[in-house]
């Protein structure tokens, strides 16, 4: 399915995603969430993607991508004259979605929420910028893939993640590696991050279901 395929790309590029799959739908998500970005199909049932348009940028000005299999320049035209950002037609690679996302992020001043400036949380500070990890004792030295583990958590704090879900969104979505992988980047993160790697203070483990970044 489409919809899965972009949502995998986008978690893994740090984004928190929320999928829906009709206009009504859509329109209780967007006064639900508060989206940065919408990425809206033009071909959905009950109220269309061009209605959806209309009605968000009535009241917002958060940015929208339009999917279609409609190529002609009248609905381009349309799309755009409604107050898109941008206009993807299908079919389409994932990976350009993605960047669009990042150009219109970045246009809207929003890439800071996507990959910007540090997160600090007491002594801890990690820049998604850098891609440096400082703590009380100074710059920690973390490998690239325990790096995107930490950010991503770190980007989400409170939310309890599933070892599947971390796979997913840190690791690449179609990678053919055990889910076991991820408790051994929390062992490995804790010990460089924790002052006792046994009761950690932010890297949490939610039993039964997965971890947490505690702020």
């Amino acid at each position: 399915m489409v919809a899965e395929v972009v949502e995998r790309y986008l978690r893994r590029d740090g984004h928190e995603v929320q999928v829906v799959h009709d206009g009504a739908a859509a329109l209780a998500a967007f006064d639900r969430f508060q989206p940065d970005l919408i990425i809206l199909d033009v071909m959905l049932p009950g109220v269309d993607g061009m209605q959806v348009c209309r009605e968000v940028r009535a009241r917002s000005q958060t940015p929208i991508i339009m999917l279609t299999a409609r190529g002609e320049e009248v609905d381009k035209l349309l799309g755009l004259g409604l107050g898109a950002d941008d206009y993807v037609t299908k079919p389409f690679s994932p990976r350009e979605l993605a960047a669009r996302v990042q150009a219109v992020l970045r246009r809207s001043g929003q890439q800071a929420k996507v990959d910007g400036d540090a997160l600090r949380f007491g002594d801890l500070r990690i820049s998604g910028r850098t891609r440096a990890v400082e703590d009380r004792r100074g710059l920690v030295n973390l490998t690239a893939r325990e790096f995107d583990l930490l950010f991503h958590l770190a980007r989400h704090p409170g939310q309890v993640f599933t070892r599947e879900q971390l796979m997913d969104s840190v690791w690449d979505y179609d990678f053919a590696g055990d889910s076991s992988t991820v408790t051994v980047h929390m062992r490995r993160l804790r010990a460089k991050l924790e002052v006792d790697p046994s009761r950690p203070r932010h890297l949490k483990t939610v039993w039964g279901v997965g971890y947490k970044f505690e702020p």
